[in-house]
């Protein structure tokens, strides 16, 4: 009984392999100005606002864009509440 409540214990508190994480940023593109707020997908070793900003700053360049800021990261709970938001930008890059 006590090895089965341990066991339980122990997946109850294990983060699942490969969880996700979200950011939510701005980018803006130059001439003419143009600025947006999108919601990306991270892998799981960029989950920290820095590696966050080194992992997505190129996925928005090659778009044209340039990353202003991270402003929070997440996990898929944050997805819902921020979807209208990000409108077209949502998980675009």
């Amino acid at each position: 009984m006590m090895k089965a409540t341990l066991l339980l214990l122990a997946l109850a508190t294990a983060s699942p392999a490969g969880a996700a994480c979200y950011a939510d940023y701005k980018a803006k593109q130059d001439d003419p100005l143009q600025l947006h707020y999108g919601v990306a997908e991270l892998p799981d070793t960029a989950c920290s606002p820095q590696t966050a900003a080194r992992a997505l700053a190129p996925r928005l360049a090659r778009g044209g864009w340039t990353l202003l800021n991270i402003l929070s990261i997440f996990g898929p709970e944050g997805l819902d509440q921020r979807k209208s938001s990000a409108g077209q930008y949502f998980l675009r890059y």
